[in-house]
């Protein structure tokens, strides 16, 4: 029997990458301009290996009078966690996150430094909103910015386990280091800066995040196909009564992945254009659950 061919398995895979590694270039690129102004003039201390990158360049210019470039320092921090991530997540997402860490490299060292304004508190604001959109710029091209990005992505696929809290305990090791050297105001105001960079990311990433469709129709059957078809996931069907009318009325219900979201409500509605559908946030999920796989 063949194999079940996703949608996006049927996509033009030349156009697809090419699509994938433009959209991984803007975002390196406006995440080396977001370096070199609110961050480098902030003085702020951005989260994983960014972050220690930065802050071993301030530790050499400080101590030993010496500038060493932020990629002589970033891109062999990262090319380890490159190398896994090549072997167990795959060959593509490796090979765009090593193009979008050398790009911003690039960018970070070649461009010039500017500021945009001396308020720490919109330099925290402004620097971690971009900072964030520059990340889920790449992670929506299934690719990443390196360092903790890759961590996750690896705990995730391989382990199956949420790495959130030890980056979380590797932030505030960096940001504790950073206070000490540098002065606790610039830590805090780099707090901020990461606190709003997640959120945006949160906001604009939905790949992992969950959504459960519970759908009140007459045509069960051609709901749960384009269920099925748009998203891989399976469904269950429950029969009940609608007590407005007394009816026998079906209900399905599906998770699926918050970034498959519109796009399934969108087929369902052309099975059913009179289907009900409620849509809920899920915290969390339990048993076996599709991943769309990352290549």
């Amino acid at each position: 029997m063949d194999e079940l061919v996703h949608p996006w398995e049927k996509e033009n895979k030349v156009k697809r990458d090419i699509g994938r590694a433009i959209m991984v270039g803007i975002g390196a690129f406006i995440m080396g301009l977001n370096l070199n102004s609110f961050v480098y003039f902030g003085g702020l201390i951005p989260g994983g290996f960014v972050g220690i990158a930065i802050l071993l360049q301030k530790l050499f210019d400080t101590f030993l009078n010496i500038y060493v470039p932020y990629s002589f320092i970033n891109i062999p921090l990262n090319l380890i966690l490159a190398v896994i991530c090549f072997k167990y997540i795959g060959k593509r997402f490796a090979i765009l996150s090593i193009v979008s860490i050398v790009l911003t490299g690039l960018v970070v060292d070649l461009f010039p430094h500017y500021e945009i304004t001396g308020d720490l508190l919109l330099t925290s604001v402004f620097g971690g909103i971009i900072n964030g959109l520059a990340i889920a710029i790449c992670l929506n091209a299934e690719a990443t910015t390196g360092g903790t990005d890759f961590i996750s992505a690896l705990c995730s696929k391989k382990y199956g386990i949420d790495a959130f809290n030890y980056i979380l305990l590797g932030n505030i090791a960096l940001l504790t280091v950073a206070g000490l050297v540098y002065g606790w105001e610039k830590a805090l105001y780099s707090i901020i800066y990461q606190y709003v960079g997640t959120e945006v990311i949160h906001l604009i990433y939905r790949r992992y995040q969950k959504q459960t469709l519970f759908i009140i129709t007459d045509k069960p059957d051609d709901v749960y196909k384009e269920i099925r078809e748009t998203t891989n996931h399976g469904a269950t069907l429950f029969k009940g009564k609608g007590l407005y009318k007394g009816g026998e009325k079906n209900l399905v219900y599906s998770v699926v992945a918050g970034d498959e979201m519109y796009l399934v409500i969108k087929n369902i509605k052309k099975a059913d254009p009179d289907a009900f559908i409620d849509v809920i946030n899920s915290n969390r999920v339990e048993g076996w659950f599709f991943q769309r796989p990352t290549t």
